[in-house]
């Protein structure tokens, strides 16, 4: 075997791989369950931060944390919390707005609620199982949950 070819040959794939990394996007999904306000607070404040350096990202709502979705929100989704006073609920309609994020629901959510798409702010939506699986896969996704 000649060194030089095989040498050419090992740069032709990097290169590839290198031009096939850059044409997948940087994406975050982030997951978020955490009942907790300050937990929540925390995953909206990472992902405003990855969409600030550039990320596509989106958000999936489960548990106790899909009420930070919802029109008649708990107080502990809507309260400032220190120390720039934002709530979990407000930073996620900031990000709806000014980045388009896209937030979910999990799909059990609000059928465990006994409720429908109405009771959620203007722009969320339940999550489709087979969707959400393919998001989760996707090339380029980091997962983040909280």
């Amino acid at each position: 075997m000649k060194p030089f070819p095989f040498a050419a040959a090992l740069l032709a794939v990097g290169l590839l791989a290198s031009a096939a990394r850059a044409e997948t996007p940087n994406r975050l999904l982030t997951i978020l369950t955490a009942p907790e306000p300050q937990t929540q607070l925390m995953a909206m404040v990472l992902t405003m931060n990855a969409i600030a350096a550039g990320a596509e990202a989106e958000l999936l709502l489960c548990g106790p944390a899909g009420d930070i979705a919802l029109k008649a929100a708990p107080e502990t989704a809507t309260a400032g919390q220190p120390p720039k006073g934002a709530s979990p609920q407000g930073l996620m309609q900031k990000m709806m707005a000014e980045a388009g994020l896209k937030v979910q629901v999990c799909a059990i959510y609000l059928p465990g609620k006994g409720a429908d798409a109405s009771v959620l702010v203007e722009g969320v939506t339940a999550a489709a199982p087979d969707a959400m699986g393919a998001a989760i896969v996707a090339p380029g996704t980091t997962v983040m949950s909280f």
